[in-house]
Formats: C-alpha cells, structure tokens, sequence
C-alpha cells in the first residue's frame, strides 16, 4: 500500500509549498521543487481572475513539437483547479470539458486564465482558455466543476481506500 504524503495533507493543502512564480505544488511536485507540467507563474488578478504562465515541457511531446493532448488536459484540470485554492478553498475536480482549439506546441510560452463562471453551494463552476504568446491565438478551452472539501477529505480517502 502506498504511503501518503503526511507532510502535506489536510488543512496545510491551503498553504501549500510554493514556486518563486507562486505556483503551488502538489505531493508530486513538492518533491521535484517545480511544477512537473511547466506551470512557472501563477497570479490571482483584483478582478477574481487567475492567470498561468508554463510552456509545454518536451517530455509532453506527443506529436512532432505539439504537446500531448492529455498534458493539455492535466494543465486545464490544474490550472482551473488553482482558482478556488488561490482564493484559499480547497476543492476537487468533479467536472472537466477539454475542447482542443489548436496543437500546442512544445517548449513555446503560452498562457492559461481561468475565471468563476457562478457558485452554487459547495460548487465552482469555472472556465478557462490557453493562448499562445505573445499572438493570443486560442489554444484550448475547458470548463469544469470544482467542489470544496474540509480538510478532512483526504484523510477520509485514505481510509476508504484501506478498507477496498
């Protein structure tokens, strides 16, 4: 059985380790020190708004010099994601529509800003797109459903898992 991550669970999942770009790092990542998808910068804008700069690693190639469409995908799900943890709540991916505008090329800077659509109860319905820099081209679109948990979430995970 694999050993969680105690260092890193919970309550301290609102303050997680961060990047000098401010990027939270997930269990994974924490143990690399940066952002294994490319995310380098992450901001939460005065407007509610967030916004990611990464740029698509070459390990993610999937065609010549285009990234994989499920490295698209993970950052949509990451990115979008990071708004409710920006606004320091915790919540889990329920939802998620990737649609593929455009290859996204390897190693090139892009962009990804997500934004609250509405909240109902425990639910954030988020939306998101990825443009290339600095031409603004549309890349991908996603949206999605993200729903709060207490810090108790994981913990009450690990122990369903144990019990399976």
């Amino acid at each position: 059985m694999p050993t969680p991550n105690t260092e890193w669970a919970g309550s301290d999942f609102q303050e997680p380790p961060r990047t000098p770009g401010g990027v939270a790092l997930c269990g994974a990542c924490r143990a690399a020190g940066a952002c294994r998808l490319g995310v380098d910068k992450e901001r939460l804008g005065d407007d509610g708004m967030a916004w990611f700069e990464l740029a698509c690693p070459r390990s993610q190639e999937g065609g010549p010099n285009v990234a994989h469409g499920g490295w698209t995908a993970a950052v949509m799900d990451e990115c979008l994601g990071h708004l409710p943890l920006l606004n320091r709540v915790l919540s889990v991916t329920a939802e998620l529509t990737v649609s593929f505008v455009r290859p996204v090329p390897v190693e090139r800077p892009v962009q990804v800003r997500a934004w609250v659509e509405r909240r109902e109860g425990s639910r954030w319905y988020i939306a998101g797109e990825m443009t290339l820099l600095p031409s603004g081209a549309v890349l991908a679109r996603a949206s999605g459903i993200w729903v709060t948990r207490d810090p108790g979430h994981f913990a009450r995970h690990e122990a369903w898992l144990a019990d399976q």
